[in-house]
């Protein structure tokens, strides 16, 4: 057994095994954590593969922003898991549903590579052997994918902006501050900061 092999098979286990750790524990913090396991060691993955981009990217991007982030959030919630496993039951049938029709589609994507092999070389590009990978897939991405991929990054900010607008609560009894009115105030209506000597108080 080669050393790379030996390397696939350790952080393949590992990453099987945290993803399964990942739905099946019942603290969610713990449940973070062995989502970070998990991409780190489909980030070992990435590098025995040869992409090492896409290596740094998933520890950047997940477990530095994303990952963290969401552990953050649910350190900070009072969220009450016990009452949102109560309806549980009723949502089971519509995740089977979601579940079947992901199953058929990843059948469907590798039975297309069994039955056509040449299906995945169709629209690749040549491989320069002179450029790293980085410089590579840059190339590629801002060239021949450009508008699909500011695309993609448009859907994003959407998707983001909405979250924000979606969750945002304003609580009746919670004093908030109005830009426009702290702008636009008068020096009548300011606090007047006086400097007064000792023993001249009011």
């Amino acid at each position: 057994m080669t050393l790379p092999l030996f390397f696939f098979y350790v952080f393949s286990a590992i990453a099987i095994a945290s993803a399964v750790m990942v739905i099946s524990a019942r603290n969610p913090v713990h449940a973070v954590l062995f989502l970070i396991l998990t991409f780190f060691n489909a980030a070992g993955l990435f590098m025995l593969a040869g992409a090492e981009f896409l290596a740094l990217i998933l520890i950047v991007v997940y477990v530095g922003a994303v990952a963290v982030l969401f552990l953050f959030v649910v350190m900070m919630l009072d969220v009450d898991f016990a009452e949102m496993r109560q309806g549980f039951l009723q949502y089971a049938p519509i995740g089977m549903l979601v579940g079947v029709v992901l199953l058929l589609e990843l059948l469907l994507v590798a039975g297309s590579f069994v039955v056509s092999p040449e299906i995945a070389g169709a629209a690749a590009l040549p491989i320069d052997g002179s450029m790293d990978n980085i410089r590579a897939l840059g190339q590629v991405l801002y060239t021949r994918y450009v508008f699909l991929f500011q695309g993609a990054g448009a859907v994003l900010l959407v998707a983001m902006i909405g979250a924000i607008v979606l969750t945002l609560r304003h609580k009746p009894n919670v004093k908030r501050q109005n830009p426009l009115e702290q702008v636009g105030r008068k020096p009548s209506e300011a606090v007047k900061v006086v400097k007064v000597k000792s023993g001249q108080g009011l």
